[in-house]
């Protein structure tokens, strides 16, 4: 056998290795999301309005952000005003939507999520290892989720720039 041939075998198999372990990766940061009394959904929507502008802060906004109907998002905001965790702030400055504010208990809550264990070991990870990963996870988001320009999460790009100036 020439091993010459068997290279592209052997590349489709490690490469759906890869595939399978970041589909596991993926459903284990979802499941991780089931904490606290909350869904992964509500986990992403408090970080969206901790870190989200104020006149983004709004349901509408967040359900581009999460490429969501209006409907679950607007549910899911009702349960986290419920359990104390946001509060509705005023006018976001247009047209009739309404401003989302966490409280101090959401913010507090912001403390216990389950993706800080990530962020744990990624900063264990040298400056280009970081930049390549953030680099494919993009890319591998862009592809999967083509982005309306009024969704990008807030903070993606910039965690880019960060990755990029910490390379150079």
């Amino acid at each position: 056998m020439n091993p010459i041939e068997d290279e592209p075998e052997r590349d489709a198999t490690r490469l759906g290795a890869i595939t399978r372990l970041f589909e596991l990766a993926a459903r284990t940061l979802h499941s991780a999301g089931h904490s606290h009394g909350l869904y992964p959904a509500q986990w992403t929507a408090l970080r969206y309005l901790a870190s989200a502008a104020p006149g983004q802060r709004t349901s509408s906004a967040l359900a581009r952000f999460q490429q969501m109907a209006i409907g679950p998002v607007t549910r899911s905001v009702r349960v986290l005003i419920e359990k104390g965790l946001v509060v509705k702030g005023g006018s976001a400055g247009h047209h009739r939507s309404e401003r989302l504010d966490l409280t101090p208990r959401g913010r507090a809550l912001l403390d216990e999520d389950p993706l800080l264990a990530v962020d744990s070991n990624l900063k264990r990870l040298a400056p280009d290892d970081l930049f390549l990963l953030s680099s494919v996870l993009g890319r591998i988001i862009a592809t999967l989720h083509p982005r309306d320009e009024e969704a990008g999460a807030p903070g993606l790009e910039a965690a880019f720039d960060d990755a990029d100036d910490v390379r150079r």
